[in-house]
C-alpha cells in the first residue's frame, strides 16, 4: 500500500477512505488493460470487500468501467478527464516547449533529447518531451517516469525542494522499506552537495547505465512549484564531457528564460 496507514491515527483531516479509492487508481501499471478485485487487493494490500465497495463507489463516479461478465474493471475517460485537465493547466509545459525545441535543434549532438518534469512520491513523470531526430534506445514520452533519486532530473527537483517538503518525500520512500530511505537521503546530499557546487545534477548510467545526462531546476514565480530540465541520451552517443562543457551553460539560459518568462 503506498499510503502511510499510521496517517489516519497521526492526522485527524487524513481521509483514509479517499486514500484507498486513489491507489485503486494507482493500481494500473504499464500494459495493463484490466484488473480485477483480486488484483487490487494484491497490490493495495486491503481485504476484498473492501476492495468491493471501493470499486462499485469508483464506477458509480465514471472512473472505473467494470465488466460484469468477466469481473474485471478498465479506467474510464474521467480518468483520462482528470490527467488532461492537469496539462492542459500546464502553462509551463507550453512556455517551455519552445525553449526545449530550440536546445535540442541549435545543439551539435543530434542523439540529446530534452524533457520537463514534475516529482510526485519518489518518481518524476514527464510533462513535455523534445525527442532526439536519431533512431534510439530511449524513447521518452509524456507520462513517462523516472525515479526520484537515482535521475538527474530527480536530483535536481531535490536539490532546491524545502526541507519540510523532502521530508514528506523521504515518508514515501520509507513505505518500501528503512534502506531505501537511507538511500534516498544519501542520494539527496549528494545532489545539494553536486547542485551547490555545478549549478545543475548529473546522472552518468545512475538511472539507466546506458543513459547519460544533466538536470537543472526551474522555478514556477507563480505558484512556487519547482520542475526539472534535462537533457541527455545513450551513453554511446552523449557524453558526460559534452553535457557538461556545452549543454549546461545552455540549460541553465533556458531555465532562467522558462521562469522569467512565466
Amino acid at each position: 500500500m503506498d499510503f502511510d496507514p499510521d496517517l489516519e491515527g497521526k492526522d485527524r483531516n487524513f481521509v483514509t477512505a479517499l486514500a484507498r479509492g486513489l491507489e485503486i487508481l494507482r493500481c494500473f501499471r504499464r500494459g495493463d488493460m484490466t484488473l480485477t478485485n483480486s488484483d487490487f487487493s494484491e497490490r493495495t494490500g486491503l481485504p476484498k470487500a473492501t476492495i468491493s465497495r471501493l470499486t462499485h463507489t469508483l464506477c458509480e463516479l465514471d472512473y472505473l468501467v467494470a465488466d460484469s461478465r468477466v469481473g474485471t474493471y478498465r479506467l474510464s475517460a474521467g480518468v483520462l478527464r482528470l490527467g488532461f485537465s492537469r496539462l492542459a493547466a500546464m502553462e509551463m509545459r507550453d512556455r517551455a516547449k519552445h525553449e526545449m525545441h530550440a536546445l535540442r535543434m541549435d545543439g551539435p549532438n543530434p542523439f540529446i533529447t530534452v524533457a520537463l518534469g514534475e516529482q510526485h512520491r519518489t518518481e518524476v513523470i514527464y510533462l513535455a518531451t523534445e525527442s532526439s531526430t536519431e533512431e534510439v534506445t530511449l524513447q521518452m514520452r509524456v507520462g513517462s517516469r523516472l525515479p526520484l533519486f537515482h535521475s538527474a532530473m530527480g536530483k535536481a527537483i531535490l536539490a532546491v525542494t524545502p526541507e519540510e517538503r523532502c521530508e514528506q518525500i523521504f515518508g514515501f520512500a520509507r513505505m518500501d522499506g528503512a534502506e531505501v530511505e537511507a538511500d534516498a537521503r544519501k542520494q539527496y546530499k549528494e545532489a545539494v552537495s553536486e547542485y551547490a557546487a555545478k549549478g545543475y545534477c548529473s546522472g552518468y548510467g545512475s538511472w539507466r547505465s546506458d543513459v547519460n545526462g544533466i538536470a537543472v531546476p526551474v522555478h514556477s514565480l507563480s505558484d512556487g512549484r519547482v520542475y526539472g530540465l534535462n537533457v541527455g541520451g545513450p551513453s554511446y552517443r552523449v557524453k558526460p564531457k559534452q553535457l557538461e562543457t556545452v549543454y549546461a551553460e545552455r540549460l541553465l539560459k533556458v531555465a532562467e528564460a522558462i521562469s522569467i518568462n512565466e
